[in-house]
């Protein structure tokens, strides 16, 4: 399994990836247009590869404050075979070379099987009220 940043020629893939994955996101989450926004801001996005197939993906964010990680996702065939782990670790650690002390990520919180996860890997629950608006 390689670990890297993704590339212009990866889009398709993980138009893909996170479609086939996170199938009932929002609209405001379509996958071309999450793409694109990131990589105005910059390229903190990661994609796992195994046998030439793209396999997992990872955006993170860092706002000075803490890091983020978002859209988090493995092909069903390619979980539990450490690259969930692997890219979590790697987005972790090119945020720690940004400076970076604390990263915060947020699931549903049905979703106890992720929260086991990140749970192995040294995240806990914090007590917090998540809230957004939308910016008309």
């Amino acid at each position: 399994m390689n670990i890297r940043k993704f590339q212009d020629t990866d889009r398709s893939a993980l138009i893909n990836l996170w479609n086939t994955v996170l199938p009932d996101d929002p609209p405001h989450n379509e996958p071309s247009i999450v793409i694109d926004a990131k990589l105005a801001v910059d390229d903190l996005l990661f994609v796992a590869e195994h046998q030439g197939k793209l396999v997992g993906a990872c955006m993170a964010g860092y706002d000075g404050h803490r890091g983020w990680l978002y859209a988090v996702a493995v092909l069903k065939e390619a979980r539990r075979s450490g690259t969930g782990a692997a890219l979590v670790k790697y987005a972790m650690q090119s945020l720690k070379e940004i400076g970076c002390v604390k990263v915060n990520l947020q699931i549903r919180a049905t979703n106890t099987e992720v929260a086991e996860f990140y749970k192995a890997l040294g995240f806990i629950s914090e007590e917090r009220l998540s809230m957004g608006a939308f910016i008309e």
